[in-house]
């Protein structure tokens, strides 16, 4: 068996109607059984109190100050500053009448306030409801009803979501903290509906003179209800206990250990991806553990390099869009150089790329291409920057060998979900037979693929393909009040995950498509849709792509946002004048759209009914309007459908008349 997984239960052929399923794959780390876990450190309490004696001093979180009109340096708190901060809003929470067990919100963007307060839920047992800081006043109603919370602690700027008079369930609120101050007119609009405000100064003060003892919780408690926001439907809450977490920490730093490349305290996070996302949450608990520091993003992604120049980070965590973005900008800079320049940069990309392949480290590949071509990158990142982690969606094999090679830093995808609390499976360093997978099962994880028959999927076949399913020890406890749903997704101790993936010969797993997102073309072709926006995102002239198929159809349709840089150029070029909305409407614009994305699918060879035959361009990014993407900037398909129908209807029409 390979270095990355092994192999302890073979698969088999499935009998009286049961689907087929594969082999089952653990860490080597794990390949005699589950390593054991620390028993003083069960919840995460006991991992945040252990850290405050351990490193009282350290710096713990950071965040910039708006002064005189601009964006300050970083400013600290350290670990006992926090502490002593969580003690006293610990005490509010009981001295406003909220026990153990309570649901408790927490809705606004990422700050050190959020830390604190999910820190204070669970020094008293309190179970932490975050609420993601791009949901509509809709999701936000639902989830306060749903999960029973008592009291919220929000952004200021939020404020006036709970407020809204559409949002009838905040009305059983008790309490709302800001994480700032209040203007006379929030406090008498809360006032007025029966909710007692407090300014995050008037909180803390409060819990000052009503201290209160600590409520520490077992491993068992449940700690915390994420609620996913999912591309259809409700919102789910996904159960996750204290050692849900616990164990999560526990396999991160027995996967660490076995590389080079140590963490120290002296490591530092960008805090930017929503804590209210699994991914973003379990990072920055980790580096709670081991003593490092975590800053925060001034709250605007857009000037994201800003925050990235000043806190110079050692680590970053991203969703492919981001890192998409990053590499769109370093494109950029490398046309705005000089031919010969250009050809420089390219030789010493290819060289530094031919030597990593050969199994150089990324610091040994070429040292002299670090420093003639990629120094520059690297210090727009900062400068420090040694580990990028992307998840949530896959990467495309262009981008992160484009990182990996450029940025001076390892690049890996993980894989995993809310259910797993994380990671599921993680990519090593260095290694680039992992480019476009999502590495191999975590220290704590199982994995194995099972049968979609309608979808032709088969674990048996080769190459073994199925959903992946996943058994853990850090799995889910299940969907809050949704028992159905629960056994649905577990079936004889198998989370189910919803997503296709590839086993490659060496026990590393390739995502390469939702179950629910395969479509069938009239002609009997399965199509990928997913997989294809991946493919076609990376064409210069494309910002974003949704890709569109219709079973009763022959060929595939997207609506595409131009990237508004490349697109001002194409105007200049052929002597086109306007607005970029007003470019996004010319015929010729849509031509040559279409034909950069057939230059894009032959390079990846595509096959025919793959090809994209209309586009549709619009201006506006997806994020912007209409609740079409996930806080993780996944689509809902079936809004977007909602949004576009006319124009696709308008495509396939042009296409039914230019066949005749």
């Amino acid at each position: 068996m390979s270095l990355f997984a092994v192999k302890t239960e073979d698969g088999r052929k499935g009998q009286d109607g049961q689907p087929s399923v594969g082999p089952v794959y653990r860490n080597p780390l794990a390949k005699d059984g589950f390593p054991p876990l620390d028993p003083e450190l069960s919840t995460t309490w006991d991992v945040f109190s252990a850290s405050v004696k351990k490193y009282p001093g350290n710096r713990m979180l950071g965040w910039r100050e708006f002064i005189n009109g601009k964006w300050g340096p970083y400013v600290w708190k350290t670990y006992e500053d926090v502490y002593n901060e969580v003690l006293h809003v610990g005490a509010a929470l009981r001295a406003s009448g909220i026990e153990p067990g309570s649901r408790v919100g927490i809705y606004g963007m990422n700050c050190p306030q959020w830390i604190v307060a999910m820190e204070a839920c669970s020094a008293h047992s309190l179970i932490c409801v975050p609420l993601y800081d791009t949901l509509g006043s809709s999701a936000v109603d639902y989830i306060l009803d749903h999960a029973e919370i008592d009291i919220v602690f929000v952004q200021d700027k939020k404020l006036k979501e709970l407020l809204k008079p559409e949002c009838t369930h905040a009305r059983r609120l008790k309490s709302i903290i800001s994480f700032s101050s209040l203007m006379e007119s929030e406090k008498d609009g809360a006032l007025a509906i029966g909710i007692k405000p407090y300014t995050w100064k008037d909180f803390l003060l409060m819990g000052r003179e009503s201290p209160a003892a600590i409520v520490p919780p077992k491993p068992f408690n449940i700690c915390t209800i994420m609620y996913t926001s999912g591309t259809s439907g409700e919102p789910k809450g996904v159960i996750l206990t204290h050692e849900n977490i616990s164990t999560y920490i526990r396999g991160i730093d027995i996967f660490l250990e076995q590389f080079e490349d140590k963490m120290t305290v002296d490591d530092v996070y960008i805090s930017f991806l929503p804590l209210a996302h699994i991914l973003d949450r379990m990072i920055e608990e980790f580096f709670f553990y081991r003593g490092a520091s975590v800053g925060f993003y001034h709250g605007e992604i857009d000037a994201l390099k800003d925050d990235l120049l000043e806190l110079k980070p050692t680590f970053l965590a991203a969703v492919p869009r981001v890192l998409e973005r990053m590499h769109e900008g370093i494109l950029k800079v490398v046309e705005d150089l000089n031919p010969r320049r250009r050809k420089i940069f390219s030789i010493l990309y290819k060289y530094k790329l031919k030597w990593m392949k050969l199994g150089y480290k990324h610091r040994d590949a070429s040292p002299v291409a670090d420093l003639l071509a990629f120094r520059k990158v690297s210090a727009g990142l900062g400068g420090r920057l040694r580990l990028i982690v992307s998840g949530s969606a896959p990467l495309s094999n262009e981008i992160e060998e484009f990182m990996r090679v450029t940025s001076r830093a390892f690049v890996v995808q993980g894989y995993g979900l809310t259910e797993t609390c994380g990671l599921a499976s993680i990519g090593y360093p260095d290694e680039m037979c992992m480019i476009g997978t999502v590495g191999s099962a975590f220290v704590y994880s199982e994995l194995r693929l099972e049968e979609v028959p309608d979808m032709g999927y088969d674990p048996l076949a080769d190459p073994p393909r199925g959903e992946v399913c996943v058994r853990a020890r850090s799995k889910f406890a299940g969907y809050y009040k949704n028992q159905e749903l629960t056994n649905e997704s577990m079936k004889d101790g198998w989370f189910h995950t919803g997503d296709i993936g590839e086993m490659l010969p060496n026990g590393v797993i390739k995502i390469i498509d939702r179950k629910k997102n395969l479509i069938k073309l009239s002609q009997g072709e399965y199509v990928a849709i997913e997989h294809l926006e991946k493919v076609y995102c990376i064409t210069p002239i494309v910002e974003d792509i949704w890709v569109y198929g219709d079973s009763f159809k022959s060929a595939v349709v997207a609506v595409v946002v131009p990237h508004k840089g490349n697109t001002e150029r194409w105007a200049q070029q052929n002597g086109h004048k306007g607005s970029f909305s007003q470019l996004c409407s010319l015929k010729d614009l849509t031509e040559s759209v279409l034909q950069e994305l057939k230059s894009t699918a032959e390079r990846n060879k595509l096959r025919g009914f793959e090809y994209i035959k209309g586009v549709h361009l619009v201006p506006e990014p997806f994020e912007a309007e209409h609740d079409l993407v996930t806080p993780t900037l996944k689509k809902k398909r079936d809004k977007m459908l909602i949004c576009y129908k006319v124009q696709i209807d308008e495509l396939y029409q042009k296409l039914q008349k230019g066949k005749h």
